[in-house]
């Protein structure tokens, strides 16, 4: 898909914080809807067999209400429709320390890994 203009309007953000999943299979699915418009990623989210899809999907329409709400809060115009993604990135988290058993008495230590979700989203050019 070809990668849309975009001019400097609305721009909004989301933020989710501390997803259950690591950063290395939420990239996966993040580098997918980069620079994509609205429509398309959330379509190509919605049809993705990763688990991380869905939570992209919730921090996606969270950035869309968000690029609503300070357009109404601006009195001006805004075509959801022409909403592009300009940043998309998933930082790391911070790791749950478990411990699980191990042989002779010992146990041993697991990781488990959780990510910060952050996405943009500006007003293309017509």
């Amino acid at each position: 898909m070809a990668k849309a203009a975009v001019k400097t309007g609305i721009e909004a953000r989301a933020i989710q914080r501390t997803t259950r999943q690591s950063p290395y299979k939420m990239r996966l699915v993040i580098d997918q809807i980069r620079g994509q418009r609205v429509n398309d990623a959330l379509a190509l989210l919605k049809f993705s067999k990763k688990h991380a899809a869905e939570q992209i999907a919730k921090t996606l329409n969270s950035a869309v209400a968000n690029a609503e709400q300070s357009a109404r809060a601006a009195n001006t115009s805004l075509d959801v429709d022409m909403l592009v993604i300009t940043k998309a990135i998933v930082n790391e988290g911070p790791k749950l320390k478990r411990w699980t058993p191990a042989a002779m008495g010992r146990a041993t230590p697991m990781l488990k890994r959780t990510s910060h979700v952050e996405i943009v989203v500006t007003e293309a050019v017509r």
